[in-house]
């Protein structure tokens, strides 16, 4: 890869890379130096770089121009002409100016932490909605950048004759140009969500109960959900290997049918340009009935991914930002339990039995699944109540409904009624069945 290629087009797949993560001092992270690394790498993988070394470099004071000392630029650029690396990734967010001045001293491409999550987000986005974000994320991104690439350019000249005073430049063009594509895609989100929005109210009208996975990225919750459906989701170790929202239906006991969701992994310091993409993307969440809270319980990070996590509900509303109560019950489900030396599991173990809002399963075996099955099915039906109707023999609706979406415990005949022969049903529902049956 040259370095006067177009340093905006995309991340070549199998490139050679050094990752570095900057650890600046008295700057607050969820995550510890180290497992930041890994996390950088992980995004790195996630995109088919090829990482041929990776460390992290203590920044004690922030250089405007460059982000570190001369010294270790220098380091760098060595440790790349030793590596044979032709990108280097900063785990980090860089400012249009370091970014530049990075690739003038080092002689390579250099991406921070928001252009690789961009592009993972771009390579896997799927449904119609989720390209639009991500172009515009892209855009907004790109849009302070352009200097990098057109300073060569001069300035044009505008108007006609004697009076043609200085015209804009191609990046004023470029600029102009890029605002106007922002414009339209805009629009475009803005139909999609209200869409999006009819079909969350079809759904919401719908008697069958939603149980939403959520969970820091990579925690397993594809893997679950292709144990649970079926269902064949890409599933890989791979950061982001889910980004728009997949639904199957599933069985539970006690409850026929039961929709379930694949959400978006979380992270933490999620580039800003997406932070409105990744929202969108979760508000199928807040119209869950029960959420899993999935969690890598064998990784470090566990609670500094777990807390990322709430954080993310807290900003959805569906955690109460004064007391941490939730509006919508939570389950953990501690996955990768397989993967767990004995001292540690012991551990977790007693801290799991007692508490009736965790279950430790392992995705990949299948060890504990049927105990979430059976925990999702007594939080799905603890609220049902056991009804009585007579019900007109005569409509059959009515009574098909009865017998697909609650659990009919006594159906007898009742006699006579006005219209003809009755049928009496003792049924439980929970309330927002017996909300779906009472609109029929």
């Amino acid at each position: 890869m040259s370095f006067d290629d177009d340093l905006l087009g995309e991340v070549s797949r199998g490139a050679k890379a050094l990752v570095i993560c900057p650890d600046i001092r008295g700057q607050a992270y969820d995550l510890d130096a180290e497992n930041r690394l890994r996390e950088a790498e992980g995004l790195a993988l996630a995109i088919g770089i090829e990482i041929e070394d990776s460390f992290v470099l203590p920044v004690r004071e922030v250089r405007p121009n460059l982000l570190f000392g001369a010294g270790q630029v220098e380091n760098v650029r060595i440790a790349c002409e030793q590596n044979e690396a032709e990108l280097v990734v900063v785990d980090g967010a860089l400012s249009p100016i370091q970014q530049r001045n990075l690739e003038e001293k080092l002689g390579r491409k250099v991406i921070d932490r928001t252009g690789l999550i961009l592009e993972i987000f771009g390579e896997r986005a799927a449904t119609a909605e989720g390209r639009l974000q991500v172009e515009l994320a892209h855009l907004d991104y790109q849009q302070s950048r352009l200097v990098r690439s057109w300073t060569h350019l001069e300035r044009q000249r505008g108007g006609f004759g004697f009076l043609g005073g200085p015209g804009e430049t191609q990046i004023e063009a470029d600029r102009r140009m890029i605002r106007q594509r922002m414009g339209r895609l805009r629009k475009e989100l803005e139909q999609v969500r209200k869409t999006r929005g009819l079909h969350r109210e079809r759904r919401e009208r719908a008697p069958w109960p939603v149980v939403a996975l959520v969970g820091y990225t990579n925690a397993g919750k594809s893997t679950l959900f292709n144990r649970l459906t079926g269902a064949e989701v890409m599933a890989e170790d791979l950061l982001f290997a889910t980004l728009d929202p997949t639904m199957r239906a599933i069985s539970l006991p006690g409850v026929e049918k039961a929709i379930l969701s694949d959400t978006v992994g979380f992270i933490s310091d999620l580039p800003t340009q997406l932070v409105a993409a990744f929202r969108a993307t979760l508000e199928e969440v807040t119209a869950a009935d029960v959420i899993c809270h999935v969690r890598d319980i064998s990784n470090s990070s566990a609670e500094a991914q777990k807390t990322q996590v709430l954080r993310v509900l807290k900003d959805l509303d569906v955690i109460d930002g004064e007391d941490g109560t939730s509006s919508i019950p939570i389950l953990e489900v501690w996955n990768k339990w397989d993967l767990l030396d004995g001292e540690k599991a012991y551990e977790l173990g007693q801290l799991a039995d007692n508490s009736e809002d965790i279950i430790r399963i392992s995705a990949m075996t299948g060890e504990g699944v049927p105990e979430l099955l059976a925990q999702l099915g007594e939080m799905l039906t603890a609220k049902a109540s056991v009804r009585e109707f007579e019900v007109p023999a005569s409509d059959g609706r009515r009574i098909a409904w009865l017998h697909a979406h609650g659990e009919v415990l006594v159906e007898e005949d009742a006699g006579e009624g006005a219209s003809g022969p009755l049928r009496r049903f003792v049924v439980r529902l929970n309330p927002k069945e017996l909300g779906q049956f009472e609109s029929l």
